[in-house]
């Protein structure tokens, strides 16, 4: 018997992937089965580019529903409240980064909804594992694929 993956997500995270899920399923999807429609209507369909197009935008459309509906299904919700004392997923991280002294803040969510631009990353990502478990005032040098880098926690929340 085999166990599906768990995806640690925040309340937050979980409704992100239902609202992109609702927005697949209900225009996504009708817009690519009307484009097919269309690319059908221009004839030969082995010489037809647009029904080829519209047929891969299909199946990835279709890939990530399946993908999204299992991810929610097996959604881990972060208990976001407890112990701020130690960086845990769910927390949000503030370090200052040695020796330039960039202050930089994380917040440490499953890999489900990690957005590095949007300042959240995957709680198997390398600066997230050297942080995890880590205090304010902790030093911790942290491989990462472009260098070793060495971070004091400043904050925890």
């Amino acid at each position: 018997m085999s166990t599906e993956k768990q995806f640690p997500m925040t309340v937050a995270g979980k409704q992100k992937l239902q609202d992109e899920l609702t927005s697949l399923i209900t225009v996504k999807r009708k817009e690519v089965v009307e484009r097919i429609k269309i690319a059908r209507s221009f004839g030969d369909l082995s010489e037809n580019s647009e029904y080829d197009s519209a047929k891969e935008d299909q199946a990835f459309v279709e890939g990530r529903i399946s993908t999204l509906e299992s991810m929610i299904r097996n959604a881990v919700i972060i208990a976001e409240e407890g112990n701020n004392d130690i960086v845990s997923l769910g927390r949000t991280v503030t370090f200052i980064e040695f020796p330039d002294g960039d202050e930089e803040t994380y917040t440490i969510v499953g890999s489900a909804e990690a957005d590095p631009l949007e300042g959240l990353i995957s709680n198997d990502s390398p600066i997230a594992k050297g942080l995890l478990g880590k205090t304010v005032g902790d030093k911790v040098r942290i491989l990462t694929p472009g260098g070793e880098m060495e971070v004091e926690v400043k904050t925890i929340s």
